[in-house]
């Protein structure tokens, strides 16, 4: 069994920018990519700190601190000093036009 968490409008989020989002467990970053929309936990697994400060790159999410990089798509940790992947979350696009909302599955 699982959940859908609705977490903003589509909209608000453009093509090529990452944006924070907290939930009640902890922070995400939603990534909207030419590829489509992925959510990966905030916090880079090497250094603990936000990665939707750092700079998105098509699907390279790469953070500000110490450069490691990340795989949206994935979660894969692509550069040092990262070697640990990112939590990735499925995602699905409820609705459709400017009323489209992002929304994540978690499991129950």
């Amino acid at each position: 069994m699982s959940n859908l968490i609705e977490l903003m409008k589509l909209a608000d989020v453009s093509v090529g920018t990452v944006t924070k989002h907290s939930l009640d467990f902890g922070d995400v970053a939603i990534a909207h990519t030419a590829e489509g929309v992925f959510v990966v936990d905030d916090l880079c697994t090497h250094a603990d700190v936000s990665l939707s400060e750092g700079d998105l790159n098509g699907c390279e999410l790469e953070c500000w601190m110490h450069g490691a990089s990340f795989d949206v798509t994935t979660g894969k940790a692509l550069t040092p000093p990262a070697t640990q992947p990112l939590k990735t979350y499925p995602v699905h696009i409820l609705g459709e036009g400017e009323n489209a909302v992002i929304a994540i599955e978690m499991k129950a």
